[in-house]
């Protein structure tokens, strides 16, 4: 797993790509869907292309990490 430290700066662009669509008007309920895609999406075309598995268990936890940072920054900012 050839995973490099400046990877895991994908997961804040995931965050802002997921705010992008809910500000177009995606339902709250479809977000962490949506964070799993693109993080899934991310770890395809960036990660590790040719290994489809490792690809998807790393896009898997970038797009979980950018679900529990969207949610704890929303948590934060409303308190």
């Amino acid at each position: 797993m050839d995973f490099q430290v400046y990877d895991v700066a994908i997961v804040p662009i995931i965050v802002a790509l997921v705010e992008f669509c809910k500000r177009i008007g995606v339902g709250p309920r479809l977000l962490p869907l949506i964070s799993l895609a693109f993080g899934i999406a991310a770890g395809m075309i960036y990660i590790a292309p040719h290994d489809y598995p490792q690809a998807i268990f790393v896009g898997v936890v970038m797009g979980l990490a950018a679900c529990g940072l969207w949610s704890g920054t929303k948590n934060l900012a409303q308190n």
